[in-house]
Protein backbone atom coordinates (compact mmCIF):
# COMPACT_ATOMS: atom_id res chain seq x y z
CA UNK A 1 0.00 0.00 0.00
CA UNK A 2 1.54 3.34 -1.31
CA UNK A 3 0.94 5.99 1.07
CA UNK A 4 1.89 10.04 0.33
CA UNK A 5 2.21 11.57 3.89
CA UNK A 6 1.64 15.22 4.62
CA UNK A 7 3.78 15.88 7.50
CA UNK A 8 3.77 19.25 9.37
CA UNK A 9 6.10 21.30 11.04
CA UNK A 10 5.31 24.85 11.55
CA UNK A 11 6.70 26.54 13.77
CA UNK A 12 10.27 25.13 13.33
CA UNK A 13 12.28 23.78 10.03
CA UNK A 14 13.85 20.29 10.18
CA UNK A 15 16.75 21.78 8.98
CA UNK A 16 17.45 24.18 11.46
CA UNK A 17 21.11 24.22 13.64
CA UNK A 18 19.79 22.05 16.80
CA UNK A 19 20.61 24.09 19.92
CA UNK A 20 21.16 27.50 18.23
CA UNK A 21 17.64 28.79 19.36
CA UNK A 22 15.13 27.53 22.01
CA UNK A 23 13.23 26.23 19.22
CA UNK A 24 15.63 23.76 17.55
CA UNK A 25 15.82 20.73 18.97
CA UNK A 26 14.77 16.59 19.11
CA UNK A 27 11.74 17.65 17.50
CA UNK A 28 13.72 18.85 14.23
CA UNK A 29 15.84 15.80 14.59
CA UNK A 30 12.80 13.59 14.85
CA UNK A 31 10.78 14.93 11.84
CA UNK A 32 14.04 15.02 9.65
CA UNK A 33 15.67 11.96 10.17
CA UNK A 34 11.79 9.99 10.07
CA UNK A 35 10.78 11.50 6.91
CA UNK A 36 14.39 10.63 5.55
CA UNK A 37 14.26 7.13 6.25
CA UNK A 38 10.43 6.96 5.27
CA UNK A 39 11.35 8.32 1.55
CA UNK A 40 14.46 6.05 1.55
CA UNK A 41 12.18 3.10 2.21
CA UNK A 42 9.84 4.34 -0.78
CA UNK A 43 7.31 6.11 0.90
CA UNK A 44 6.59 10.31 -0.80
CA UNK A 45 6.72 12.74 2.37
CA UNK A 46 6.09 16.37 2.28
CA UNK A 47 6.96 18.44 5.19
CA UNK A 48 5.67 22.02 5.03
CA UNK A 49 7.36 24.53 7.64
CA UNK A 50 6.55 28.18 7.93
CA UNK A 51 9.39 29.90 5.83
CA UNK A 52 11.56 32.28 7.78
CA UNK A 53 14.59 32.82 5.47
CA UNK A 54 13.20 34.03 1.95
CA UNK A 55 16.90 33.47 0.47
CA UNK A 56 16.11 29.79 0.49
CA UNK A 57 14.14 27.99 -2.15
CA UNK A 58 10.51 27.24 -1.54
CA UNK A 59 11.14 23.46 -2.38
CA UNK A 60 14.17 21.81 -0.64
CA UNK A 61 14.36 17.77 -1.43
CA UNK A 62 15.48 15.68 1.67
CA UNK A 63 15.89 13.11 -0.85
CA UNK A 64 14.64 11.57 -4.20
CA UNK A 65 11.10 11.37 -1.75
CA UNK A 66 11.10 13.92 0.22
CA UNK A 67 10.07 17.29 0.22
CA UNK A 68 10.81 20.15 2.53
CA UNK A 69 8.51 23.19 1.53
CA UNK A 70 8.13 26.84 3.23
CA UNK A 71 4.88 28.37 3.66
CA UNK A 72 4.82 32.02 3.62
CA UNK A 73 2.66 33.12 6.53
CA UNK A 74 3.61 35.86 9.03
CA UNK A 75 6.75 37.79 8.86
CA UNK A 76 9.82 35.91 7.28
CA UNK A 77 12.01 35.54 10.38
CA UNK A 78 12.56 33.44 13.42
CA UNK A 79 9.73 34.18 16.02
CA UNK A 80 9.32 32.18 19.30
CA UNK A 81 6.28 29.69 18.85
CA UNK A 82 4.08 32.05 21.39
CA UNK A 83 4.26 34.50 18.76
CA UNK A 84 2.90 32.21 15.59
CA UNK A 85 -0.73 31.28 16.60
CA UNK A 86 -2.30 34.29 14.92
CA UNK A 87 -0.43 33.11 11.49
CA UNK A 88 -1.73 29.08 11.97
CA UNK A 89 -5.16 30.11 9.58
CA UNK A 90 -3.04 31.34 6.63
CA UNK A 91 -0.49 28.56 6.58
CA UNK A 92 -3.32 26.16 6.88
CA UNK A 93 -4.80 28.01 3.84
CA UNK A 94 -1.36 28.32 1.88
CA UNK A 95 -0.85 24.44 2.83
CA UNK A 96 -4.09 23.66 1.05
CA UNK A 97 -3.72 25.84 -2.08
CA UNK A 98 -0.11 24.06 -2.34
CA UNK A 99 -2.11 20.92 -2.64
CA UNK A 100 -4.29 21.70 -5.34
CA UNK A 101 -1.40 23.96 -7.46
CA UNK A 102 0.56 20.74 -7.41
CA UNK A 103 -2.52 18.39 -7.88
CA UNK A 104 -1.38 16.53 -4.65
CA UNK A 105 -3.46 14.94 -2.76
CA UNK A 106 -2.58 13.21 0.97
CA UNK A 107 -3.23 9.53 2.50
CA UNK A 108 -2.51 10.63 6.11
CA UNK A 109 -1.00 13.76 7.82
CA UNK A 110 1.42 13.43 10.63
CA UNK A 111 1.43 16.91 12.28
CA UNK A 112 4.16 17.67 15.35
CA UNK A 113 3.98 20.39 18.05
CA UNK A 114 0.10 22.20 19.19
CA UNK A 115 0.68 24.94 15.91
CA UNK A 116 1.42 22.24 13.27
CA UNK A 117 -2.18 19.98 14.86
CA UNK A 118 -4.10 23.09 14.59
CA UNK A 119 -3.47 23.32 10.81
CA UNK A 120 -3.65 19.71 10.67
CA UNK A 121 -7.37 19.17 12.39
CA UNK A 122 -8.44 21.71 9.33
CA UNK A 123 -6.78 20.03 6.77
CA UNK A 124 -7.41 16.59 7.71
CA UNK A 125 -11.37 17.72 7.68
CA UNK A 126 -10.84 19.23 4.36
CA UNK A 127 -8.94 16.66 2.69
CA UNK A 128 -11.02 13.88 4.63
CA UNK A 129 -7.57 12.10 5.57
CA UNK A 130 -6.79 10.13 9.06
CA UNK A 131 -4.61 12.68 11.15
CA UNK A 132 -1.79 11.43 13.32
CA UNK A 133 0.02 14.09 15.97
CA UNK A 134 2.86 14.53 18.08
CA UNK A 135 2.55 16.54 20.91
CA UNK A 136 6.39 17.00 21.84
CA UNK A 137 6.01 18.60 25.06
CA UNK A 138 2.28 19.21 26.79
CA UNK A 139 1.79 22.76 27.79
CA UNK A 140 0.00 21.46 31.35
CA UNK A 141 2.63 18.66 31.95
CA UNK A 142 5.32 21.72 31.58
CA UNK A 143 3.10 23.56 33.84
CA UNK A 144 3.38 20.90 36.72
CA UNK A 145 6.82 20.71 36.73
CA UNK A 146 7.00 24.14 37.47
CA UNK A 147 4.76 23.74 40.28
CA UNK A 148 1.93 25.97 38.47
CA UNK A 149 -0.02 22.53 38.47
CA UNK A 150 -2.47 22.29 35.59
CA UNK A 151 -3.11 25.97 35.29
CA UNK A 152 -1.10 28.33 32.88
CA UNK A 153 0.52 31.89 33.70
CA UNK A 154 -0.37 33.59 30.39
CA UNK A 155 -2.59 34.10 28.30
CA UNK A 156 -0.50 32.34 25.05
CA UNK A 157 -0.58 29.77 27.51
CA UNK A 158 -3.89 29.49 27.99
CA UNK A 159 -4.74 29.13 24.30
CA UNK A 160 -2.27 26.45 24.05
CA UNK A 161 -3.78 24.41 26.64
CA UNK A 162 -7.05 25.05 25.55
CA UNK A 163 -5.86 23.83 21.98
CA UNK A 164 -4.04 21.24 23.28
CA UNK A 165 -7.12 19.16 24.77
CA UNK A 166 -9.28 20.01 21.44
CA UNK A 167 -5.90 18.38 19.50
CA UNK A 168 -5.94 15.41 21.76
CA UNK A 169 -10.06 15.21 21.45
CA UNK A 170 -10.11 15.38 17.45
CA UNK A 171 -7.02 12.81 16.45
CA UNK A 172 -7.02 9.48 14.69
CA UNK A 173 -3.57 9.10 16.97
CA UNK A 174 -1.63 10.67 19.11
CA UNK A 175 2.76 9.32 19.02
CA UNK A 176 4.10 9.28 22.43
CA UNK A 177 7.83 8.38 23.19
CA UNK A 178 7.12 6.06 26.20
CA UNK A 179 4.68 4.31 28.41
CA UNK A 180 4.72 7.30 30.53
CA UNK A 181 4.09 9.80 28.75
CA UNK A 182 0.73 7.73 27.37
CA UNK A 183 -0.06 7.62 30.83
CA UNK A 184 0.04 10.90 31.78
CA UNK A 185 -1.77 12.07 28.74
CA UNK A 186 -4.05 9.55 29.62
CA UNK A 187 -4.94 10.66 32.66
CA UNK A 188 -4.83 13.80 31.54
CA UNK A 189 -7.72 13.68 28.81
CA UNK A 190 -9.39 11.01 29.49
CA UNK A 191 -8.64 8.85 26.15
CA UNK A 192 -8.64 5.42 25.81
CA UNK A 193 -5.25 3.73 25.41
CA UNK A 194 -6.25 2.42 21.69
CA UNK A 195 -6.07 6.14 20.57
CA UNK A 196 -2.00 6.63 21.75
CA UNK A 197 0.96 4.58 19.85
CA UNK A 198 4.34 4.19 21.52
CA UNK A 199 7.17 5.72 19.08
CA UNK A 200 10.19 6.74 20.54
CA UNK A 201 12.63 8.88 18.89
CA UNK A 202 15.55 7.24 17.01
CA UNK A 203 19.17 7.43 16.47
CA UNK A 204 21.70 7.13 13.46
CA UNK A 205 24.03 4.29 15.27
CA UNK A 206 26.03 5.49 12.11
CA UNK A 207 26.61 8.87 12.60
CA UNK A 208 26.63 8.48 16.37
CA UNK A 209 29.49 5.57 17.82
CA UNK A 210 32.25 5.48 20.28
CA UNK A 211 35.29 4.82 17.69
CA UNK A 212 38.50 3.78 18.96
CA UNK A 213 40.55 4.34 22.12
CA UNK A 214 42.66 6.32 20.10
CA UNK A 215 39.73 8.82 18.41
CA UNK A 216 38.34 9.18 21.61
CA UNK A 217 41.48 10.35 22.84
CA UNK A 218 42.01 12.67 20.03
CA UNK A 219 37.87 14.33 20.71
CA UNK A 220 39.32 15.02 23.71
CA UNK A 221 42.20 17.53 22.96
CA UNK A 222 40.03 18.66 20.41
CA UNK A 223 37.61 20.38 22.44
CA UNK A 224 38.30 19.86 26.22
CA UNK A 225 42.40 19.53 26.23
CA UNK A 226 43.65 19.60 29.66
CA UNK A 227 43.28 16.83 32.51
CA UNK A 228 40.46 17.27 34.29
CA UNK A 229 37.19 14.97 33.70
CA UNK A 230 34.81 16.64 31.62
CA UNK A 231 30.81 16.53 31.70
CA UNK A 232 28.67 17.45 29.21
CA UNK A 233 25.79 19.00 28.57
CA UNK A 234 24.15 18.87 24.99
CA UNK A 235 20.45 21.08 24.17
CA UNK A 236 18.47 24.17 23.99
CA UNK A 237 19.25 26.76 26.63
CA UNK A 238 16.17 27.28 27.89
CA UNK A 239 15.06 27.55 31.78
CA UNK A 240 13.43 23.89 31.76
CA UNK A 241 16.89 21.81 31.06
CA UNK A 242 17.56 22.89 34.63
CA UNK A 243 20.91 24.31 33.36
CA UNK A 244 21.40 26.31 36.48
CA UNK A 245 21.04 23.41 38.75
CA UNK A 246 23.89 21.84 36.94
CA UNK A 247 26.34 25.23 37.37
CA UNK A 248 25.01 24.99 41.27
CA UNK A 249 26.03 21.17 40.89
CA UNK A 250 29.85 21.34 39.32
CA UNK A 251 30.41 24.13 42.52
CA UNK A 252 29.58 21.86 45.41
CA UNK A 253 32.06 18.69 43.62
CA UNK A 254 34.84 17.45 45.44
CA UNK A 255 36.32 16.79 42.00
CA UNK A 256 36.99 19.69 39.92
CA UNK A 257 35.49 19.03 36.58
CA UNK A 258 35.26 20.80 33.32
CA UNK A 259 31.94 21.34 32.28
CA UNK A 260 31.06 21.93 28.36
CA UNK A 261 27.89 23.53 27.34
CA UNK A 262 26.70 22.65 23.82
CA UNK A 263 24.11 25.09 22.88
CA UNK A 264 22.80 28.84 21.93
CA UNK A 265 24.78 31.51 20.04
CA UNK A 266 27.71 32.75 21.66
CA UNK A 267 27.14 36.11 19.63
CA UNK A 268 24.55 38.31 21.18
CA UNK A 269 22.31 35.86 22.94
CA UNK A 270 21.48 36.91 26.29
CA UNK A 271 21.32 33.42 27.98
CA UNK A 272 24.76 32.39 27.01
CA UNK A 273 25.83 35.79 28.88
CA UNK A 274 23.93 34.64 31.83
CA UNK A 275 25.21 31.57 32.23
CA UNK A 276 28.63 32.90 31.85
CA UNK A 277 27.68 35.12 34.73
CA UNK A 278 26.39 32.47 36.83
CA UNK A 279 29.17 30.72 36.19
CA UNK A 280 31.94 33.65 37.05
CA UNK A 281 29.61 33.98 40.26
CA UNK A 282 30.06 30.52 41.31
CA UNK A 283 33.55 30.46 40.86
CA UNK A 284 33.70 28.49 38.19
CA UNK A 285 34.70 30.64 35.14
CA UNK A 286 38.06 29.10 34.22
CA UNK A 287 35.90 25.42 34.21
CA UNK A 288 32.56 26.57 32.08
CA UNK A 289 32.76 26.80 28.24
CA UNK A 290 29.79 27.50 26.25
CA UNK A 291 30.96 26.92 22.43
CA UNK A 292 27.37 27.46 21.57
CA UNK A 293 25.49 24.64 19.06
CA UNK A 294 26.93 22.35 17.08
CA UNK A 295 26.00 20.39 14.15
CA UNK A 296 25.36 16.91 14.50
CA UNK A 297 28.70 16.21 12.27
CA UNK A 298 30.91 18.03 15.54
CA UNK A 299 28.65 16.46 18.09
CA UNK A 300 30.33 13.67 17.94
CA UNK A 301 33.49 14.76 18.64
CA UNK A 302 32.29 16.31 22.38
CA UNK A 303 29.99 13.10 23.08
CA UNK A 304 33.08 10.79 22.37
CA UNK A 305 35.56 13.29 24.74
CA UNK A 306 32.99 13.42 27.89
CA UNK A 307 33.29 10.99 30.50
CA UNK A 308 29.77 11.76 30.74
CA UNK A 309 26.13 13.74 29.71
CA UNK A 310 24.53 15.17 32.00
CA UNK A 311 20.96 16.05 32.09
CA UNK A 312 19.56 18.09 34.91
CA UNK A 313 16.14 19.07 33.08
CA UNK A 314 13.12 19.57 34.96
CA UNK A 315 10.79 17.94 32.35
CA UNK A 316 12.08 15.48 29.30
CA UNK A 317 9.47 14.17 26.87
CA UNK A 318 12.06 11.76 25.38
CA UNK A 319 15.84 12.90 25.58
CA UNK A 320 17.54 12.73 22.14
CA UNK A 321 20.87 13.71 23.70
CA UNK A 322 20.66 10.98 26.26
CA UNK A 323 20.57 8.60 23.35
CA UNK A 324 23.24 9.85 21.26
CA UNK A 325 25.58 10.27 23.95
CA UNK A 326 25.18 6.32 24.98
CA UNK A 327 25.13 5.62 21.40
CA UNK A 328 28.43 7.51 21.29
CA UNK A 329 29.78 4.85 24.67
CA UNK A 330 29.10 7.83 26.64
CA UNK A 331 27.40 6.99 30.11
CA UNK A 332 24.55 9.35 31.14
CA UNK A 333 24.10 10.92 34.44
CA UNK A 334 19.67 11.97 34.36
CA UNK A 335 17.16 13.74 36.38
CA UNK A 336 14.21 10.87 37.16
CA UNK A 337 12.08 12.95 34.84
CA UNK A 338 9.63 12.26 32.06
CA UNK A 339 11.07 9.88 29.05
CA UNK A 340 14.53 9.50 31.09
CA UNK A 341 14.16 6.63 32.67
CA UNK A 342 12.98 4.73 29.43
CA UNK A 343 16.57 5.44 28.33
CA UNK A 344 18.65 5.60 31.48
CA UNK A 345 19.60 2.04 32.97
CA UNK A 346 20.64 3.29 36.70
CA UNK A 347 24.07 1.31 37.34
CA UNK A 348 24.09 0.08 33.94
CA UNK A 349 24.23 2.43 31.53
CA UNK A 350 24.17 5.71 33.55
CA UNK A 351 22.59 7.40 37.08
CA UNK A 352 19.09 8.48 37.11
CA UNK A 353 18.73 10.64 39.87
CA UNK A 354 15.36 11.06 42.17
CA UNK A 355 16.14 14.32 43.59
CA UNK A 356 16.82 17.86 41.44
CA UNK A 357 19.26 19.21 44.04
CA UNK A 358 22.29 20.72 43.79
CA UNK A 359 24.00 18.72 46.57
CA UNK A 360 22.35 15.18 45.80
CA UNK A 361 23.68 15.77 41.61
CA UNK A 362 27.48 16.94 43.21
CA UNK A 363 27.32 13.95 45.71
CA UNK A 364 26.44 11.47 42.85
CA UNK A 365 29.13 13.40 40.43
CA UNK A 366 31.77 12.55 42.48
CA UNK A 367 31.18 8.98 43.54
CA UNK A 368 30.86 8.56 39.38
CA UNK A 369 34.17 10.20 38.18
CA UNK A 370 35.82 8.40 41.63
CA UNK A 371 34.74 5.30 40.51
CA UNK A 372 36.78 4.42 37.15
CA UNK A 373 35.93 1.04 36.95
CA UNK A 374 31.74 2.14 36.99
CA UNK A 375 32.98 4.03 34.74
CA UNK A 376 34.10 1.76 32.11
CA UNK A 377 31.58 -0.65 33.05
CA UNK A 378 28.66 1.69 32.25
CA UNK A 379 30.64 2.99 28.99
CA UNK A 380 30.90 -0.55 27.58
CA UNK A 381 27.43 -1.31 27.96
CA UNK A 382 25.95 2.07 26.76
CA UNK A 383 25.50 1.25 22.83
CA UNK A 384 23.65 -1.96 23.40
CA UNK A 385 21.32 -0.35 25.18
CA UNK A 386 20.33 1.81 22.66
CA UNK A 387 20.31 -0.06 19.45
CA UNK A 388 16.88 -0.18 20.34
CA UNK A 389 16.54 2.99 18.88
CA UNK A 390 17.98 2.55 15.41
CA UNK A 391 16.34 4.79 12.94
CA UNK A 392 15.15 1.66 10.96
CA UNK A 393 13.31 0.35 13.86
CA UNK A 394 11.29 3.43 14.06
CA UNK A 395 10.41 3.97 10.93
CA UNK A 396 8.83 0.53 10.43
CA UNK A 397 7.08 1.41 13.28
CA UNK A 398 5.59 4.79 12.21
CA UNK A 399 5.07 2.64 8.54
CA UNK A 400 2.78 0.76 10.01
CA UNK A 401 1.07 2.71 12.01
CA UNK A 402 0.47 5.56 8.79
CA UNK A 403 -1.10 2.07 7.14
CA UNK A 404 -3.56 0.73 10.10
CA UNK A 405 -4.55 4.66 10.41
CA UNK A 406 -5.26 4.44 6.50
CA UNK A 407 -6.85 1.40 6.29
CA UNK A 408 -9.23 2.54 9.15
CA UNK A 409 -10.39 5.16 7.30
CA UNK A 410 -10.96 3.56 4.20
CA UNK A 411 -12.93 1.14 6.01
CA UNK A 412 -15.08 3.60 7.91
CA UNK A 413 -15.85 5.52 4.04
CA UNK A 414 -16.58 2.03 2.73
CA UNK A 415 -19.14 1.43 5.63
CA UNK A 416 -20.86 4.40 5.36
Amino acid sequence: MSIRVAMISLHTSPLAQLGRTRDAGGMNVYVRELARRLGSDGMYVDIFTRCTDPSLPPIQWLNDQVRLIQIPAGPEQNLPPTDLYPYVEDFTRRVERFSRWQRQGYDVIHSHYWLSAVAGMSLARTWDVPHVTMFHTVERLKGMQYGHGSTTETAAGLVRSEHEGRIAAAVDRIIVSTEQEREQLHKLYGLAYSRFSIVPCGVDLDAFSPGSQATRQAARRLVAPGKLPMLLFVGRLDPIKGLDLLLESVALMRTPARLTIVGGNPEGDPEVSRLQARAAELGLAHRVFLPGAAPQSELLSYYRAADALVVASRYESFGLAAVEALACGTPVVAAQVGGLPSIVRDGENGILLRWRCPHYFAERLDGLLSDPAALARMASYARASVKRFDWGRIADKVRALYQQVAVEEHDVVASC
